[in-house]
């Protein structure tokens, strides 16, 4: 099992629409093959500062979901909301 933590900081006038695009894409990588859980958090001190947590089933099932189209089709409509590139961190036990 591992960890995906995925850190994004967005414009802040398109928080509304962010939380939207970014509900829709773990509720999709929830059907995706070797998904365990996720959740979509934000930072109290900066609510631009957005992470989202997710527990793979291994590498192979996270490289799998993040390499898919339907991610791609997701961040296509999150990457031109992002004040910078996101960071991707895996964690394994």
């Amino acid at each position: 099992m591992i960890r995906v933590l995925i850190e994004r900081h967005i414009a802040s006038e398109l928080s509304e629409h962010y939380d939207r695009v970014a509900r829709e894409t773990l509720q999709a990588a929830m059907h995706f093959p070797g998904f365990i859980s996720g959740e979509a958090l934000h930072n109290s001190a900066d609510p631009n500062h957005r992470v989202i947590l997710a527990t793979y089933r291994s590498e192979n099932d996270w490289l799998r979901w993040a390499s898919s189209d339907e991610r791609r089709d997701m961040m296509d409509q999150i990457n031109p909301m992002l004040e910078t590139d996101e960071k991707v961190t895996v964690f394994s036990h």
